[in-house]
Protein backbone atom coordinates (compact mmCIF):
# COMPACT_ATOMS: atom_id res chain seq x y z
CA UNK A 1 0.00 0.00 0.00
CA UNK A 2 1.47 3.55 -1.33
CA UNK A 3 1.91 6.31 1.43
CA UNK A 4 -1.14 8.05 -0.06
CA UNK A 5 -3.64 5.29 0.05
CA UNK A 6 -2.61 4.46 3.58
CA UNK A 7 -3.58 7.98 4.62
CA UNK A 8 -6.66 8.11 3.00
CA UNK A 9 -7.89 4.91 4.60
CA UNK A 10 -6.54 6.64 8.01
CA UNK A 11 -9.07 9.20 7.16
CA UNK A 12 -11.93 6.70 5.87
CA UNK A 13 -11.83 4.71 9.17
CA UNK A 14 -11.97 8.03 10.91
CA UNK A 15 -14.69 9.65 9.67
CA UNK A 16 -16.86 6.10 9.08
CA UNK A 17 -16.13 5.80 12.69
CA UNK A 18 -17.39 9.53 13.70
CA UNK A 19 -20.46 9.26 11.64
CA UNK A 20 -21.33 6.05 12.81
CA UNK A 21 -22.56 2.67 10.82
CA UNK A 22 -25.17 4.88 8.10
CA UNK A 23 -21.56 5.86 6.64
CA UNK A 24 -19.94 4.17 4.00
CA UNK A 25 -16.82 5.06 2.67
CA UNK A 26 -15.58 3.76 -0.66
CA UNK A 27 -12.29 4.53 -2.10
CA UNK A 28 -11.86 3.50 -5.68
CA UNK A 29 -7.75 3.21 -6.87
CA UNK A 30 -7.64 4.67 -10.50
CA UNK A 31 -3.92 3.73 -11.36
CA UNK A 32 -5.12 0.19 -11.60
CA UNK A 33 -5.12 -1.22 -14.63
CA UNK A 34 -7.96 -3.13 -14.03
CA UNK A 35 -10.90 -0.83 -13.16
CA UNK A 36 -13.45 -3.96 -13.15
CA UNK A 37 -12.38 -4.05 -9.76
CA UNK A 38 -11.78 -0.50 -9.08
CA UNK A 39 -12.69 -0.45 -5.01
CA UNK A 40 -10.06 -0.93 -2.60
CA UNK A 41 -11.18 0.30 0.78
CA UNK A 42 -14.54 0.19 1.75
CA UNK A 43 -16.08 1.26 5.37
CA UNK A 44 -19.69 -0.44 6.35
CA UNK A 45 -20.16 -1.76 3.04
CA UNK A 46 -23.92 -2.57 4.42
CA UNK A 47 -25.25 0.47 3.16
CA UNK A 48 -24.79 0.01 -0.53
CA UNK A 49 -23.91 -3.82 -0.13
CA UNK A 50 -20.76 -3.57 -2.13
CA UNK A 51 -17.31 -5.02 -1.21
CA UNK A 52 -13.48 -4.95 -1.62
CA UNK A 53 -12.66 -5.68 -5.19
CA UNK A 54 -16.19 -4.19 -6.62
CA UNK A 55 -16.41 -2.33 -9.85
CA UNK A 56 -16.25 1.46 -10.59
CA UNK A 57 -19.40 3.72 -9.98
CA UNK A 58 -20.77 6.13 -13.27
CA UNK A 59 -18.54 8.69 -11.41
CA UNK A 60 -15.53 6.83 -11.85
CA UNK A 61 -15.99 5.96 -15.71
CA UNK A 62 -17.02 9.62 -16.17
CA UNK A 63 -13.77 10.53 -14.16
CA UNK A 64 -11.55 8.14 -16.49
CA UNK A 65 -13.74 9.98 -19.72
CA UNK A 66 -12.53 13.29 -19.28
CA UNK A 67 -9.57 15.85 -18.79
CA UNK A 68 -8.92 15.39 -15.05
CA UNK A 69 -8.18 19.49 -15.35
CA UNK A 70 -11.88 20.16 -15.39
CA UNK A 71 -12.90 17.78 -12.90
CA UNK A 72 -13.82 19.51 -9.77
CA UNK A 73 -14.90 17.79 -6.08
CA UNK A 74 -18.80 16.64 -6.65
CA UNK A 75 -20.21 17.36 -3.22
CA UNK A 76 -23.79 16.79 -1.65
CA UNK A 77 -25.47 15.03 -4.26
CA UNK A 78 -28.49 11.53 -4.17
CA UNK A 79 -27.36 8.10 -5.40
CA UNK A 80 -29.82 5.37 -4.87
CA UNK A 81 -29.44 1.50 -3.77
CA UNK A 82 -30.36 -1.58 -5.64
CA UNK A 83 -33.11 -1.71 -2.72
CA UNK A 84 -34.19 1.58 -3.14
CA UNK A 85 -32.76 3.52 -0.13
CA UNK A 86 -31.78 6.91 -1.08
CA UNK A 87 -27.97 8.14 -0.21
CA UNK A 88 -26.16 11.73 0.37
CA UNK A 89 -23.20 11.16 -1.50
CA UNK A 90 -19.94 13.20 -1.82
CA UNK A 91 -17.05 12.23 -4.41
CA UNK A 92 -13.67 13.89 -4.19
CA UNK A 93 -10.59 13.58 -6.17
CA UNK A 94 -7.14 12.78 -5.23
CA UNK A 95 -4.91 14.11 -7.77
CA UNK A 96 -1.48 12.92 -8.14
CA UNK A 97 1.87 15.45 -8.34
CA UNK A 98 0.98 15.88 -12.09
CA UNK A 99 -2.19 16.59 -11.96
CA UNK A 100 -3.77 13.11 -12.96
CA UNK A 101 -6.74 11.77 -10.45
CA UNK A 102 -4.79 9.08 -8.32
CA UNK A 103 -7.97 7.92 -6.26
CA UNK A 104 -11.66 8.95 -5.59
CA UNK A 105 -12.79 9.46 -1.91
CA UNK A 106 -16.70 8.93 -2.09
CA UNK A 107 -18.88 9.14 1.23
CA UNK A 108 -22.86 7.81 1.25
CA UNK A 109 -24.58 8.32 4.25
CA UNK A 110 -28.07 6.71 4.40
CA UNK A 111 -30.80 9.38 4.67
CA UNK A 112 -33.50 7.25 4.22
CA UNK A 113 -35.04 7.66 7.61
CA UNK A 114 -34.33 11.15 7.46
CA UNK A 115 -36.33 11.69 4.28
CA UNK A 116 -38.95 9.69 6.00
CA UNK A 117 -39.24 12.43 8.27
CA UNK A 118 -38.93 15.28 5.80
CA UNK A 119 -41.07 14.44 3.82
CA UNK A 120 -43.95 14.41 7.39
CA UNK A 121 -42.83 17.94 8.17
CA UNK A 122 -43.04 19.25 4.64
CA UNK A 123 -46.51 17.99 3.80
CA UNK A 124 -47.57 19.99 7.26
CA UNK A 125 -45.30 22.99 6.00
CA UNK A 126 -45.61 23.33 2.31
CA UNK A 127 -48.18 25.73 0.48
CA UNK A 128 -48.78 25.70 -3.60
CA UNK A 129 -46.06 28.09 -4.07
CA UNK A 130 -43.41 25.53 -2.79
CA UNK A 131 -43.13 23.10 -6.04
CA UNK A 132 -40.49 22.26 -7.93
CA UNK A 133 -39.16 18.76 -9.36
CA UNK A 134 -36.39 16.72 -7.93
CA UNK A 135 -33.65 15.45 -9.32
CA UNK A 136 -33.56 11.73 -9.66
CA UNK A 137 -30.53 10.39 -7.45
CA UNK A 138 -28.18 7.98 -9.50
CA UNK A 139 -28.27 4.34 -8.65
CA UNK A 140 -25.17 2.74 -6.90
CA UNK A 141 -23.96 -0.61 -8.52
CA UNK A 142 -22.00 -3.28 -7.93
CA UNK A 143 -19.96 -4.26 -10.93
CA UNK A 144 -19.29 -3.00 -14.71
CA UNK A 145 -22.33 -5.19 -16.11
CA UNK A 146 -24.85 -3.61 -13.93
CA UNK A 147 -23.37 -0.55 -14.41
CA UNK A 148 -23.26 -0.61 -18.37
CA UNK A 149 -26.87 -2.08 -17.98
CA UNK A 150 -27.61 1.50 -15.82
CA UNK A 151 -26.16 3.67 -18.57
CA UNK A 152 -28.06 1.70 -21.34
CA UNK A 153 -31.24 2.40 -19.99
CA UNK A 154 -30.28 6.12 -19.51
CA UNK A 155 -29.64 6.38 -22.99
CA UNK A 156 -33.20 4.91 -24.06
CA UNK A 157 -34.60 7.42 -21.08
CA UNK A 158 -32.53 10.49 -23.04
CA UNK A 159 -33.87 9.69 -26.31
CA UNK A 160 -37.56 9.11 -24.95
CA UNK A 161 -38.97 5.88 -27.13
CA UNK A 162 -37.96 2.51 -27.05
CA UNK A 163 -34.98 0.82 -29.80
CA UNK A 164 -37.37 -0.44 -31.70
CA UNK A 165 -38.95 2.79 -32.41
CA UNK A 166 -35.37 4.67 -32.78
CA UNK A 167 -34.29 6.47 -35.81
CA UNK A 168 -30.49 6.66 -36.84
CA UNK A 169 -30.40 10.10 -34.89
CA UNK A 170 -31.85 8.81 -32.06
CA UNK A 171 -29.38 5.95 -32.27
CA UNK A 172 -26.58 8.14 -32.28
CA UNK A 173 -27.80 10.37 -29.57
CA UNK A 174 -28.33 7.28 -27.16
CA UNK A 175 -24.93 5.88 -28.41
CA UNK A 176 -23.31 9.30 -27.68
CA UNK A 177 -24.17 9.69 -24.34
CA UNK A 178 -23.00 6.30 -23.53
CA UNK A 179 -19.64 7.06 -25.29
CA UNK A 180 -19.48 10.69 -22.93
CA UNK A 181 -20.49 8.32 -19.80
CA UNK A 182 -17.16 6.08 -20.29
CA UNK A 183 -19.56 2.93 -21.42
CA UNK A 184 -17.15 1.76 -23.86
CA UNK A 185 -14.09 1.57 -21.06
CA UNK A 186 -15.77 -1.39 -20.20
CA UNK A 187 -14.36 -4.74 -21.77
CA UNK A 188 -16.64 -5.85 -23.90
CA UNK A 189 -19.52 -3.08 -23.42
CA UNK A 190 -19.30 -2.57 -27.86
CA UNK A 191 -20.54 -6.32 -28.60
CA UNK A 192 -23.73 -5.98 -25.50
CA UNK A 193 -24.46 -2.01 -27.06
CA UNK A 194 -24.59 -3.23 -30.52
CA UNK A 195 -26.44 -6.21 -30.05
CA UNK A 196 -29.52 -3.74 -27.64
CA UNK A 197 -29.30 -1.60 -30.70
CA UNK A 198 -29.55 -4.03 -33.11
CA UNK A 199 -26.60 -2.73 -34.97
CA UNK A 200 -23.00 -4.13 -36.22
CA UNK A 201 -19.89 -3.11 -34.85
CA UNK A 202 -19.04 -0.77 -37.38
CA UNK A 203 -22.27 1.27 -37.17
CA UNK A 204 -21.40 1.32 -33.71
CA UNK A 205 -18.06 3.06 -34.28
CA UNK A 206 -19.75 5.35 -36.97
CA UNK A 207 -22.05 6.47 -34.74
CA UNK A 208 -19.45 7.26 -32.27
CA UNK A 209 -17.96 9.49 -34.75
CA UNK A 210 -21.23 10.81 -36.17
CA UNK A 211 -21.79 12.38 -32.64
CA UNK A 212 -18.34 13.62 -31.83
CA UNK A 213 -19.11 15.42 -35.31
CA UNK A 214 -22.51 17.08 -34.22
CA UNK A 215 -20.99 18.56 -31.19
Amino acid sequence: MDSKLEQLTQIAHGVASHFGNACEVVIHDLKKQDIESSIVYIENGHVSNRKLGDGPSEIVLETLNRNPECLKDRLSYLTKTDDGRILKSSTMYIRGKDGTIDYIFSLNYDITGLLTVDNSIRSLISTAEMSGEDRQPRKITHNVNDLLDTLIEQSVQLVGKPVALMSKDDKITAIQYLNDAGAFLITKSGDKVSNFFGISKFTLYSYMDAGKESK
